[in-house]
């Protein structure tokens, strides 16, 4: 770009010195290098514009040439005799890998797979949203009775609260001697700082229409009657939970008073109490219960679109509105 530049005007001659025509030649030589710098300066800005839409081109048809090549590959798996896997990892939450949503269709895809003998939940999870746990144990519930393939939870290091009630639909349950099992209960957690705002001198001023409408407010101090509604709420989700437990594990079951008081276990306490089956990986699950050592993963995961465009697609982006906007693309 330095070469398009403009060269040093040469200082004009004294008027005294130089003559009307020689001041006139002057002047059009002026004009003649601005001139040439503003087109040089023009063609910079087309070539950079040019330049910017080629690589924004080029970005998106790279991003729908795989997002394509993904979901056929995705959608191949082979008939031949297998083990679908689906991982159930981290929280249970709307906007998780373990949501709702994303587990109900991995487990759609594992059981209409002509070639699927059986389903493993891997499960890795502290747990999470009662009502995310609750629709993916009612879908595997259904599944299972449509399809007639059964399924099987193999435990890492923790299944506990929702991932257990999740846990609770599976045929079987398989741990390793040390997994974290259980803390069948549930909880309703939050700060009050009504003391604190005494002793600051802080007056809360809440409006609200309707009584209750506050009663979760940590700058409000909670009633009595307020109190026991939450309660008895928290102990009808985990009546809930319960009966799922108790349907699910059935007569292997070996309930006691601290069974469904939140507790959690081991592996090995895990299946003495009937919460769990045996120890077991998933290489076994697959090789020695359901006789399919080939395991297919049908658990949703980021595709290199996906990722590409996660990792670079805001920070080039943002590189590219920068350029647009210095050269006058975008104002």
């Amino acid at each position: 770009m330095n070469d398009d530049l403009p060269q040093p005007f040469p200082d004009p001659k004294p008027a005294s010195s130089s003559s009307a025509p020689e001041r006139a030649a002057g002047y059009e030589q002026l004009l003649a290098q601005f001139a040439q710098s503003y087109l040089a300066d023009r063609r910079s800005e087309r070539r950079w514009r040019v330049f910017f839409r080629l690589l924004w081109l080029a970005f998106f048809f790279t991003l729908a040439w795989v997002l394509f090549f993904s979901q056929r590959h995705h959608g191949s798996a082979p008939n031949t005799p297998h083990t679908a896997l689906i991982e159930l990892r981290g929280e249970i939450a709307v906007d998780s890998d373990a949501s709702a949503e994303l587990m109900i269709s991995a487990l759609k895809n594992a059981f209409e797979d002509e070639g699927t003998q059986a389903v493993v939940l891997r499960i890795n999870s502290p747990g999470g949203s009662p009502v995310q746990a609750g629709i993916v144990y009612d879908e595997i519930q259904r599944l299972k009775a449509i399809h007639h393939k059964k399924v099987y939870a193999v435990v890492e290091e923790i299944c506990a609260s929702g991932a257990y009630y999740i846990a609770a639909a599976a045929d079987e349950i398989y741990v390793d001697k040390a997994s974290i099992v259980g803390s069948i209960g549930v909880l309703m957690d939050g700060f009050g700082y009504t003391g604190l705002m005494e002793k600051l001198g802080v007056e809360r001023r809440l409006l609200t229409a309707g009584s209750n409408k506050g009663m979760l407010d940590p700058f409000t101090p909670m009633s009595a009657p307020q109190r026991a509604y939450a309660q008895a709420m928290l102990d009808q989700i985990h009546a809930q939970f319960i009966a799922v437990v108790k349907e699910g594990r059935g007569k292997r079951l070996k309930e006691t008073p601290e069974t469904f008081s939140g507790l959690f276990w081991n592996g090995e306490q895990a299946i003495k109490m009937g919460l769990a089956d045996q120890f077991g990986s998933l290489d076994f699950v697959a090789r020695e219960v359901i006789k399919a050592e080939e395991v297919i993963d049908y658990t949703p995961h980021d595709n290199v679109a996906e990722r590409l465009a996660k990792r670079f697609g805001a920070a080039m982006g943002e590189g590219a509105v920068k350029a647009l906007r210095k050269f006058g693309d975008i104002r």
